[in-house]
């Protein structure tokens, strides 16, 4: 049975979604502002090459030298729009530091790159044989008289050594957060800045904002758990089309995927957020390509021109266009 109470609400909805929702949330929706994260940084190091004969390369070093170049990248390319890193030098920062960053500066998108790794297998090898003393025992007499007698006696063994086996895994990744984590979305989009409020589009071809949502009301907290589904589908169409751009590479496109755990900031975001897992570290092919300037620059090309195709698409234009990398 319905309560009394709840039916003003879903009357409410009912309205909301035949009415309103085309006019105030179906809108092209301008892209202004993209907030791009390299991950980890400080003395959070991330993953480290570690596998035998690795380039002992951090995961820090290699997500900052890679999201530089795609800041530098959309610039080019999105010149009318604002990129803005979550830091430019080898610092350390909460992931709550950089969902702040993000929703103080009312991102419209959040780029976080990562490098991927996973557990490794050890290897032995013989490296020589060492000489090592055993004992031989042996027993004399009989009963209470009975004696037990060590013999050392010299042995040869061999002598091993122990390394890290590289992962045969390669390619690039991108995740989205869980569908069943929109309670944490929900959170960021009702906290703005202290205020329960959030920035929302109101008009066909208008970039003007206003506030004038209370989030603490039944009817403001529906409408927020309609934005927190409608940003997890974008973060899907992102992520979506960055895995198409990859394919296009020579590189393996691992495909989309939600993490259940492990990436807060994705969920603290006010915005579609995505995650790159640009390559894997402990993987000898892809560690060169991270670490080599051109495989980084290829790489912010791809997301660039994934990013754009997101742009043509939510603002009306070149729908399923494709954006040409520079080489």
């Amino acid at each position: 049975m319905i309560r009394k109470q709840t039916l003003p609400l879903m009357i409410w909805m009912g309205c909301f979604s035949f009415f309103g929702f085309s006019a105030f949330a179906q809108q092209p929706k301008k892209i202004r502002t993209i907030i791009i994260d390299a991950g980890h940084g400080g003395n959070d190091y991330g993953a480290i090459g570690q596998y035998e004969n690795s380039l002992r390369s951090n995961e820090k070093d290699v997500t900052l030298d890679i999201s530089m170049k795609l800041i530098a990248e959309l610039k080019k390319q999105l010149p009318e729009v604002n990129v803005i890193p979550t830091r430019t030098t080898d610092i350390y920062q909460d992931p709550t530091e950089k969902a702040r960053i993000a929703n103080a500066n009312n991102g419209d998108l959040f780029i976080c790159i990562h490098a991927d790794s996973g557990p490794l297998k050890s290897g032995r090898r013989q490296i020589g044989t060492h000489t090592v003393t055993r004992y031989k025992i042996t027993y004399k007499g009989k009963g209470r008289r009975k004696k037990k007698i060590s013999t050392p006696y010299k042995a040869v063994e061999p002598l091993y050594e122990y390394y890290k086996l590289p992962l045969t895994r390669s390619g690039t990744s991108v995740w989205i957060f869980a569908a069943h984590k929109t309670s944490d979305k929900l959170k960021a989009i009702m906290k703005d800045e202290g205020n329960d409020e959030a920035e929302f589009e109101l008009e066909a071809g208008s970039d003007s904002t206003q506030k004038g949502i209370d989030f603490s009301t039944p009817e403001g907290r529906a409408i927020a758990q309609v934005y927190a589904k409608r940003y997890q589908e974008k973060s899907d169409r992102l992520a979506t089309l960055i895995n198409e751009e990859v394919e296009k590479t020579n590189r393996p496109a691992l495909g989309v995927s939600q993490r259940q755990k492990g990436i807060w900031v994705l969920q603290a975001t006010n915005m579609p957020a995505v995650l790159i897992e640009t390559g894997f570290i402990n993987n000898p092919e892809d560690e060169a390509y991270l670490n080599d300037p051109k495989g980084q620059q290829e790489l912010s090309e791809t997301i660039a021109a994934a990013i754009i195709r997101y742009k043509n698409q939510m603002e009306g234009a070149h729908g399923n266009g494709s954006t040409s990398k520079s080489k």
